[in-house]
Order: C-alpha cells, then sequence, then structure tokens
C-alpha cells in the first residue's frame, strides 16, 4: 500500500503497463486521471461535492479507451483538448463503499500527466465547461498546508516529475 486516506480508500500500487493492452490485464478499469503541470507547479480543482482539491479525470463511459476517457474529462474539467499525454501507469485501488458502488472494492484506474506552459491558466478558465463539480482551479504551491486536498491525489501529484 502506497497511501491510505481518512476514508480508509488505499491506493495499493501504480502498475507499469502497456497502454493498449491494459484493459486485457486490469479489470475494471473504471476511471482515469490527470496530473496537469502548469509551467513548474500542478494544478488542483475544488471538487463541489467532495470538499477538496483533486486532480482532473472522472470515470469511463461505455466502450470508451483510456485516453479517450482522460482526454473528455481533460476537455469538460480544463477546456483543453488535443494536447500531449504521457501515461504515468494504472492504479490499482481499495475503496471504501461511495456513490458509486455500496461495498468495499477494488478496482483500477489509468493514470496520465500533462505539462502546459505557464500561461495556460487563462485559456483553461475561459474554455472549460464543468464548472458544477470543478468549482475553481488553484495551483498546488497556494493550497498545500492551507486547504483540504485529497491525500490519494496529492500522493499521485509525486508520481510524474
Amino acid at each position: 500500500m502506497l497511501i491510505k486516506d481518512v476514508k480508509g480508500n488505499e491506493l495499493l500500487d501504480i502498475l507499469k503497463a502497456d497502454e493498449n493492452k491494459a484493459d486485457e490485464s486490469y479489470s475494471p478499469i473504471t476511471h482515469c486521471l490527470a496530473v496537469v503541470k502548469v509551467g513548474g507547479d500542478y494544478l488542483l480543482g475544488w471538487n463541489k461535492y467532495r470538499q477538496e482539491w483533486e486532480i482532473f479525470g472522472g470515470c469511463r463511459e461505455e466502450g470508451e479507451s483510456l485516453r479517450t476517457c482522460v482526454n473528455r474529462e481533460c476537455e469538460e474539467e480544463l477546456g483543453i483538448k488535443d494536447v500531449e499525454l504521457s501515461f504515468l501507469g494504472i492504479m490499482h485501488l481499495h475503496l471504501a463503499p461511495g456513490y458509486f458502488n455500496p461495498e468495499w472494492h477494488y478496482e483500477y484506474g489509468g493514470l496520465y500527466g500533462i505539462t502546459l506552459p505557464s500561461d495556460a491558466l487563462k485559456d483553461i478558465e475561459a474554455f472549460r465547461t464543468d464548472k458544477e463539480e470543478v468549482e475553481k482551479l488553484a495551483f498546488y504551491r497556494d493550497v498545500k498546508g492551507k486547504d483540504k486536498i485529497a491525500p490519494i491525489d496529492e500522493y499521485l501529484l509525486a508520481s510524474w516529475k
């Protein structure tokens, strides 16, 4: 186990995998997340429902590839598309009962990294469409130690240097 949050959710491992063959080896891969670097800092979004800062991403839709999922989520939450994605691996998680599953369970998630130029934030604010769930954006340096950050997500920031 790499890290556990206060709800008992555990990030068990980040597995090296072939992105195109991941679905054959790991099941279910239910979601994809993106660690986003803007200039020299990480970008986080405030999740209105969980009331904490998080990295970006969400659940896969029926028939969606990992890359299509993370692209769609980044377009919705950040207003960015057609950006270069680095596949970082597959997250193996043990998750507490919650909104999507009423029981303790194991699942996998795709993990990606994105690097954007320092001036990208002005464009992001103008084009993002999911302002319902992700209410606001901030740099990690501005919220670290001052506000609640999802512990697993904070751990994932270090997965991409």
